[in-house]
């Protein structure tokens, strides 16, 4: 693959993942509210109504007319009960008030709502101890949304609030883009499958069970083909039919220059590699390209490879494929403790990412050196990145920070 550039920046990895994904968006279904949740939207949603529908109060209390009230107490008559629900044929009248609790429609001729912890009772009177201002306690109708407004927009994730807006007006589905189907590959003569024994050069697949966990933790449902060996033929012909069969092939292992490394070779055989090799550390030897329908991200073998690659490329797939244009949150964190490289790559480095007792955020390097160290993956909870070329970050630098979650 003497055509590729020995080392891609990443930055420039990450627009061509973004671009490609892209030019195979994946369709759009219309789906009940309830499973939309986490979804991307695929078209904007208009307000069919009003927000609030109708003028009501915002408290338990009582309905008037404020100039009715006087200084000091100013005594009224009850001339009814306005509950939360179907509104009645009520009307406040010169000297009146009618009881109404938080949510009611108002009764036609109040423009005012008194707490009720500023009343008192006295039969068929109510005496208002305090006057409030004028239209307090009263929401109007449409002062949050009015009917015509575009209130959620094309390629924002559906959050739970986002959902609870399309329900508040009447919504019952919403257009969505389809999630895609994942096929996810561990590979290597030398993996065994958790629980069984090892013989000498063995090792557990743990890399499986971590890219299952990353791709659920996007709110995929991931399907976990048997372990690729280290034989040409067999992986040719595993990922030619996911390949038929998927939107998405997500590998790791076996994409190096070694002998036994035959994924680049498959994808560009029978597909099209848009990259292979980035410049950065861990993962360096990620590959990116297309075979039949499906996208590949093949990722490295060691454990760290896998994290840094995949929320750093792996996202930015997901996210251009469901039509995702709303960016994700950049955390930035002060370093607890200096940092320096001297190689030009872009690196990913474990870390504890935490709060301190003056609100700050603040990120605490794992002291643990080497891509196939996985339990300095499991003590941190994110990664540091440390831009592009020589550094030398002092304690307190602030810096990017990818959670891991």
């Amino acid at each position: 693959m003497s055509d590729f550039p020995t080392q891609l920046a990443f930055d420039a990895a990450v627009a061509i993942v973004r671009d490609i994904a892209a030019k195979h968006r994946l369709d759009t279904e219309s789906l009940p509210l309830g499973r939309t949740h986490g979804r991307i939207l695929a078209a904007d949603v208009r307000a069919p109504i009003a927000l609030p529908p109708f003028d009501n109060s915002a408290m338990d209390g009582f309905a008037l007319r404020h100039a009715d009230l006087r200084e000091g107490e100013t005594t009224l008559r009850l001339a009814g009960e306005q509950f939360a629900g179907r509104a009645l044929d009520l009307t406040v009248g010169e000297g009146e008030c009618v009881r109404i609790t938080t949510g009611a429609p108002m009764p036609a001729g109040a423009d005012t709502v008194v707490i009720k912890e500023n009343t008192r009772a006295e039969g068929d009177r109510i005496v208002v101890l305090k006057s409030p201002d004028a239209g307090a306690n009263l929401r109007h109708a449409g002062e949050d949304v009015q009917p015509g407004d575009v209130v959620l927009h094309a390629g924002q994730r559906l959050t739970p609030a986002r959902v609870s807006l399309a329900a508040s007006l009447g919504v019952p589905s919403l257009s969505v883009f389809r999630r895609p189907t994942v096929a996810v590959f561990s590979s290597g003569d030398e993996l065994v499958e958790p629980g069984m024994p090892l013989s000498p050069g063995e090792i557990h697949d743990s890399n499986r069970e971590l890219l299952m966990g990353l791709l659920r933790a996007e709110g995929l449902e991931p399907t976990a083909w048997p372990r690729l060996p280290d034989d040409p033929k067999q992986v040719e012909i595993a990922l030619r039919d996911a390949g038929c069969a998927f939107d998405l092939i997500v590998t790791c292992g076996a994409v190096s220059a070694g002998e036994k490394d035959h994924i680049p070779a498959v994808v560009r055989q029978f597909g099209q590699v848009h990259f292979w090799k980035v410049r950065m550390k861990p993962g360096m030897p990620v590959l990116f390209g297309s075979l039949d329908q499906a996208r590949v991200l093949a990722l490295p073998g060691n454990p760290v490879s896998v994290f840094a690659t995949f929320l750093g490329l792996g996202r930015p797939l997901i996210d251009a494929l469901q039509g995702r244009t709303e960016p994700r949150t950049v955390e930035r964190a002060q370093l607890v403790s200096p940092l320096e490289k001297t190689h030009p790559r872009r690196e990913f480095l474990r870390a504890t990412v935490f709060c301190d007792d003056h609100g700050v955020l603040r990120a605490d390097p794992n002291p643990a050196a080497g891509s196939h160290r996985l339990r300095a993956v499991g003590e941190s909870n994110a990664l540091i990145v440390v831009p592009d070329g020589p550094q030398r970050l002092a304690a307190g630098t602030v810096v990017e920070v990818l959670r891991y979650a």
